[in-house]
């Protein structure tokens, strides 16, 4: 298996990296284990002051890691800077607030004493997606230091070059050798790397298959594992919704990062009193979307990460017309040279569409119309998916009452499904488990001990 860049603006291969031995495998995970033993003896101003650095060489080198993200998956260049003050950030939040957060807990038992005790497990294997290259690693690398583990990564092998990046920024920064590990490994490789001993935990953020698989390795040899997978939020529009706003941020929702996030609001649903208006506004605001080179200022929609993204989603398309889906916007391949589709909206979309319940990775919105309130609820749950979603009313209390209808991790009121540092980020069904980010992103791969102590004459 190759790493390779291919510029999905071109689809021009740019560079190719070879797959590291087993050998290097197993010694970059002793040399990870050697350092566990090390680094969950020092203290969180320590820990901290090394995500302090990371952090100040990331927002140094902003730029030129932006232009790394753009070149290897094509994401829009502005976007990219943002992605990398967002990574920023969130080493920053956990420097400043993992002390606080894995604080001994006090008990109050029947008898004697006790607290909560928050320690480390051990080396912790992450596979990353490319969509966010450096968020994601952030996200998971950033809270798993602070709790003193070490953690080696698998990245995606289209990102390559954004991969080494990271582990060169921790290089820099001053991180022991094996805090943090790069490893430009196959997937058979990652398979018998989840079943090392050494291994003690196992994130993963990628695919329904990859995550299953994962998932299984894992419980065999009795692993943690937190997985963060695919999602189809529905993006509900009521009848007293603002509705300029609610297209405002549909478009957000939908063609942020090429529409191609987890968390990408994918399935429209709008009550009839108001449906009508809202695609027409809808229609209109994705019809002026501008495509092109995500370098250039002006463009409001790049490439797909790959060529082989953009024939799926393709395909994925020409399945829903096929079975009985209409195109009211786009529905092709845009005419020039690299992985582009067009902003598309399908509707008429019934649940015998062999698509109605799959994943559309990239600027393909699905447009509902339904009765009311309640059928909205009905449809956003009927999806094998469980991550995000969003209810635009300008009834506050009301989009409350909804959001707790429906069956997801997130549920955003007036906003698509959105991230940041101090922001729990994690779904259910189909879309996995566990969490990350914010303070439950500390939560997931600790061992919380319980300490107690009792004088020789307390009764137990």
């Amino acid at each position: 298996m190759n790493f390779q860049t291919i510029n999905p603006t071109t689809n021009k291969l740019v560079k190719s990296f070879e797959e590291m031995s087993d050998a290097v495998i197993d010694q970059s995970v002793a040399t990870a284990s050697n350092t566990f033993a090390e680094w969950r003896q020092t203290d969180y101003q320590t820990r901290a002051q090394l995500l302090y650095t990371v952090a100040g060489l990331l927002r140094a080198k902003k730029k030129e890691l932006a232009n790394l993200i753009t070149l290897e998956m094509g994401k829009l260049v502005s976007h990219a800077e943002g992605e990398i003050k967002l990574s920023a950030e969130i080493f920053d939040y956990y420097a400043k607030n993992a002390e606080g957060f894995l604080a001994d807990k006090v008990l109050n038992p029947v008898h004697g004493h006790a607290i909560i005790r928050y320690s480390p497990i051990g080396v912790l294997f992450g596979v990353q997606p490319w969509n966010f290259p450096f968020y994601q690693v952030a996200r998971f690398a950033a809270p798993n230091i602070m709790i003193g583990n070490t953690v080696v990564v698998k990245h995606a092998a289209n990102v390559p070059q954004c991969a080494l990046a990271i582990d060169a920024i921790f290089k820099e920064a001053g991180a022991p050798l094996g805090l943090y590990t790069n490893l430009l490994i196959s997937h058979p490789q990652a398979g018998k790397l989840v079943a090392d001993k050494r291994i003690r935990g196992v994130s993963l953020t990628g695919s329904e298959i990859a995550g299953a698989s994962v998932a299984m390795e894992a419980g065999k040899h009795i692993k943690k594992s937190v997985l963060e997978l695919g999602g189809s939020d529905a993006f509900i529009i009521l009848e007293d919704a603002n509705i300029d706003k609610a297209v405002e941020w549909a478009i957000v929702g939908r063609i942020n990062n090429n529409g191609q996030c987890c968390v990408a609001s994918k399935r429209f649903i709008a009550v009839e009193a108001i449906a009508d208006v809202f695609l027409e506004k809808f229609k209109a605001k994705m019809e002026a979307v501008v495509v092109g080179d995500p370098m250039e200022e002006t463009t409001q929609l790049g490439p797909l990460c790959t060529e082989a993204a953009a024939v799926k989603i393709d395909d994925q398309v020409k399945r829903a017309v096929a079975g009985g889906a209409k195109i009211l916007l786009g529905g092709k391949r845009v005419n020039r040279e690299g992985a582009f589709m067009e902003a598309t909206i399908l509707t008429d979309i019934a649940p015998s569409n062999p698509v109605y319940y799959e994943e559309f990775f990239g600027p393909v919105a699905l447009f509902f119309k339904v009765k009311d309130e309640a059928a909205a609820i009905a449809l956003a749950n009927d999806s094998p998916y469980g991550l995000g979603g969003s209810v635009f009313t300008q009834d506050i209390e009301r989009g409350k009452r909804v959001a707790n209808q429906i069956d997801t991790g997130m549920v955003f009121i007036n906003h698509p499904t959105w991230t940041q540092a101090d922001l729990p980020f994690g779904g259910t069904k189909g879309s996995g488990y566990g969490r990350e980010m914010a303070q439950l992103g500390l939560d997931e791969f600790v061992n919380k001990k319980l300490i107690r102590t009792s004088e020789l004459s307390d009764p137990f």
